[in-house]
């Protein structure tokens, strides 16, 4: 049974600044003499918005920004109203939507957790049974009578999040809230959220930036882009469109003019990054699971260097660096000549999870004094068989090939497992 029915709803702003008193009189005269008054354009923030979600569902919203998310979910928890369409919630709904937006800041800590409560629909016997767990899980009793205005914004957000998450509610609406604090508060809060999930089935609906926790965490996503929904499915297959649409290039070959370094020191220029590859989708290089990957990379040293130091690496479209390959680890040095140098990078049986990826570069002279680096220089999408994307988690990023050896004795020698299958050579030697 659905909890949640959207039909067809749109929602619909007009452009530019608020009309004053005066020109709305000029106008109602204008329109009364039979006259035509130029309106302002509209805004389409949802444009025949169709879903439903069943209870205990976990949902999460992407998009950019403007695409409508903030919007959908004020009408879900009725803060505003559609321009058309129509929307049905069946439960008490928690919104935790601009979090702390109702607190005082002349007031205690104390009394804005009564306040920020009742504004959110709690009774105050229903506070006071739940006060000390607030505060606790805010980390906040050595300050709880302070006035709020002496607390720091990370200590406000921390304490109205606890309070938005003490709400008995069938569902729970969440809007950019579960980076808040430190590093060990937002675990803290996302802990809390997982319980609410599993533990105590509440149907979630949340928008999020941070798209591979949401991955973690979603039983299902919906694409918004420019108000419509794009996509609405399984986690990976959203989170895949959107990551995809934001990140590919449409050339396999990024030329010099293309290329935005991080640091350059004007002695080596980088001339082109080509991934070298019989497969293309939308002009971008696909590489198949487990396959070899070949990048080659053409630069113009102004003079001769010798003992250089070359750093390669890939990253995910968040830009964290899934892996890397250094020549001084390896114990190599590499000298360039006056003039034109290529290099030739080989990644044997490529073990990274479907998705896109981008290579980041940097090179050093013997001093380690930077001479060129950086990152999204060239991106690629990893390709692999359904039956291997189905068996991992969707925010997976690399493949361990480990061997197996299973149910040996001791006595016996034990057999190893391939750790990868086989795939044709690329025609590198080791």
């Amino acid at each position: 049974m659905a909890i949640i029915e959207v039909e067809n709803l749109t929602k619909e702003y007009r452009l530019g600044a608020m009309q004053g008193i005066k020109q709305t009189l000029l106008n109602t005269a204008t329109r009364l003499a039979g006259k035509k008054v130029e309106e302002r354009p509209l805004f389409k923030a949802l444009d025949d918005v169709s879903f439903s979600v069943a209870q205990g569902e976990v949902v999460g919203i992407i998009g950019h920004n403007g695409a409508g998310k903030s919007t959908l979910l004020k009408i879900l928890a009725k803060i505003s109203t559609p321009t058309r369409g129509s929307v049905k919630v069946n439960g008490r709904i928690a919104p935790l939507i601009e979090v702390g937006a109702g607190f005082v800041p002349e007031f205690t800590g104390r009394e804005n957790v009564y306040l920020n409560g009742a504004i959110l629909g709690m009774s105050r016997q229903e506070i006071d049974q739940k006060f000390d767990e607030i505060v606790d899980f805010a980390e906040m009793a050595e300050f709880i009578d302070t006035p709020v205005k002496r607390y720091s914004s990370g200590m406000q957000v921390k304490l109205a999040f606890a309070v938005a998450t003490s709400i008995e509610s069938e569902i729970l609406i969440v809007d950019e809230v579960l980076a808040v604090g430190d590093i060990a508060f937002q675990r803290k809060c996302l802990g809390r959220m997982e319980s609410f999930m599993k533990n105590e089935g509440r149907t979630v609906l949340i928008v999020g930036h941070n798209i591979r926790q949401l991955e973690r965490i979603c039983t299902r996503m919906i694409l918004l882009k420019h108000g419509r929904i794009e996509c609405d499915g399984e986690p990976g297959k959203a989170s895949k469109q959107f990551l995809d649409e934001t990140t590919l290039k449409p050339e396999h070959v990024i030329e010099n003019k293309g290329i935005l370094p991080h640091f350059d020191s004007g002695d080596i220029e980088v001339l082109s990054v080509e991934i070298i590859t019989d497969e293309y989708k939308e002009g971008t290089p696909v590489i198949a699971l487990f396959a070899d990957m070949h990048i080659r990379i053409r630069v113009r040293a102004h003079q001769v260097f010798n003992e250089v130091e070359m750093n390669f690496g890939l990253h995910n479209p968040e830009m964290v660096f899934i892996s890397k390959s250094s020549t001084s680890l390896l114990g190599q040095s590499t000298s360039f000549v006056d003039g034109e140098n290529v290099i030739d990078i080989l990644v044997k049986k490529i073990a990274l999870c479907a998705g896109t990826y981008g290579i980041g570069f940097a090179m050093y002279d013997w001093s380690r004094r930077p001479l060129w680096g950086g990152n999204g220089i060239v991106w690629f999408t990893v390709e692999a068989p359904s039956d291997y994307i189905s068996r991992l988690p969707p925010s997976t990023q690399s493949y361990m090939p480990a061997l197996w050896a299973i149910n040996q004795r001791q006595s016996e020698a034990i057999t190893y497992a391939p750790a990868l299958p086989a795939t044709q050579s690329s025609g590198f030697t080791s």
